[in-house]
């Protein structure tokens, strides 16, 4: 018991030092934080935590342990540990009997409450899921917290096994208002402001995708001070350099976040987790393919135009497909059709999960910000991530027919959709709107299309469409 003890004192400083562990944590909390932190109160599921590699689940735990002992928990009845600890390696441990003594370690006050247990990196425990629904379903007064990384497909399939006994919340780099607010910590005006644009915002999704219960006269966003676009216009500059891996700001120059991004977003995924799982034997095959959807980004493809340009077997791509999907390297997007949730195949459109993988993986320079073609295609890249978060969406697919195409439909109700264009350009023109009237006209049951756009200047409604520029759009989402 007490070798098994000595290997969790570690991980758990606050059981001696409750004052003064936690103290190097960021304060900036995400918004999920709370979310998250109610869960594990209130529901008697397990919390699941996952996401791509270094977003930042460790440090959210972490943060779940500092509220709960600042909200009066004993520290003693807190319980982390990380099971990529290479004490594990050694052949006198055995793990069942690990896991055994934690339970036995979690149980030993059981009669003052729960006891809350988080295991990090969990998928590299084997067999996993076991030890945890034998717990849970013996009904130990244990509230429990895993993480484990969504790049490793085997994680996936022992988390679908637990079926309802766990709660997933999955964990993406951060958003563009994340961003923002993380970096206004020291400013509270400009972030009140933020604040007040996002609760504004809430009501205005409502409108957009047609919501009977809000009219237009009740939406009102904020008119955003000069300043704040002024900070908004730099920050997403910056955004769309080095992206939402919070690990890559601190790091004291370019070369250094790209080889970061690349080693542990890139090839940590490629050449171990899905080698891993799916045990490839060639997977500089995988990384060309994966290589090919980031040189242009939501462009419209088939699967066989993509096997001829990088030689690549289509049946293998339809395997790697799935895979870069699973680990929050590339989304699909499907065409659009009338009928909801129709298994479609044809052509179709990719976007990152996060842009600075591509700077890093093409090891592209500031310059980059200067082609205003891809700073389009950025701007649309991140379009489709906040449109991804959009509430009461069913699903979204592009349109693109031979006389006009729409860049997102997302569907908001049955036979109800919302067509969104982005065109980040210094003018927006008469011909801009070709695409959405072309929609509306053919499309029956649309609701009042929606325009992304560069400028400030342009906001409000403009040819029977809304238009809104890309920072404030963007503060929208969580």
């Amino acid at each position: 018991m007490s070798e098994y003890r000595n290997i969790l004192s570690p991980f758990n400083p606050w059981w001696e030092e409750p004052s003064r562990t936690l103290s190097n944590l960021p304060s900036f909390q995400r918004p999920i934080f709370s979310t998250v932190y109610e869960d594990l109160k209130n529901l008697p599921q397990m919390i699941s935590i996952t996401g791509p590699r270094r977003t930042g689940k460790s440090t959210l735990l972490y943060q779940l342990i500092r509220r709960l002992i600042a909200d009066g928990v004993a520290p003693k009845k807190l319980i982390y540990y990380s099971f990529d600890d290479p004490s594990l390696l050694t052949r006198r441990i055995r793990v069942d009997e690990f896991f055994e003594q934690m339970m036995k370690t979690a149980l030993q006050q059981k009669d003052a409450g729960a006891t809350f247990l988080f295991l990090d990196e969990i998928q590299r425990l084997e067999r996993w899921e076991l030890y945890l629904k034998k717990y849970y379903d013996l009904k130990y007064p244990i509230k429990m917290v895993i993480s484990g990384s969504a790049s490793s497909p085997i994680f996936k399939k022992s988390r679908e096994s637990l079926l309802g006994r766990v709660k997933d919340i999955h964990l993406l780099p951060f958003s563009f208002r994340e961003f923002v607010l993380f970096t206004l910590n020291d400013q509270p005006s400009l972030r009140s402001e933020v604040n007040s644009i996002y609760e504004n915002g809430r009501t205005a999704q409502g409108m957009f995708t047609g919501d009977p219960s809000i009219s237009a006269d009740t939406v009102a966003l904020p008119e955003v001070s000069v300043a704040l676009r002024s900070y908004l216009d730099a920050q997403l500059r910056k955004f769309l350099l080095e992206g939402g891996f919070p690990e890559v700001w601190g790091l004291p120059n370019w070369v250094a976040k790209q080889e970061y991004l690349f080693d542990n977003q890139v090839k940590k995924v490629i050449y171990e987790d899905l080698i891993l799982a799916a045990e490839f034997r060639k997977p500089e095959l995988l990384k060309r393919f994966y290589i090919s959807l980031l040189e242009i980004p939501g462009r419209e493809i088939s699967i066989q135009s993509v096997a001829d340009e990088t030689e690549v077997s289509s049946r293998q791509i339809e395997k790697y497909l799935p895979l870069l999907e699973m680990t929050d390297l590339v989304y699909r997007l499907p065409k659009f059709r009338t009928r909801p949730l129709r298994v479609r195949k044809g052509m179709m459109k990719f976007y990152l999960v996060d842009l600075a993988l591509r700077n890093a993986v093409l090891r592209l320079t500031e310059t980059l910000l200067t082609d205003e073609t891809m700073m389009g295609l950025y701007a649309e890249n991140l379009v489709f991530l906040a449109l991804r978060k959009w509430r009461r969406m069913i699903q979204m697919d592009y349109y693109r027919e031979r006389h006009g195409e729409v860049d997102f439909v997302v569907h908001v109700g049955p036979k109800r959709f919302l067509p969104v264009e982005v065109k980040f350009r210094n003018e927006i023109k008469y011909q801009d709107f070709e695409g959405l009237r072309r929609f509306v006209h053919k499309i029956n049951h649309s609701v009042q299309p929606l325009m992304i756009t560069k400028q400030w200047k342009d906001f409000g409604n403009r040819e029977n469409a809304f238009l809104l520029p890309l920072p404030l759009f963007l503060l929208l989402f969580d």
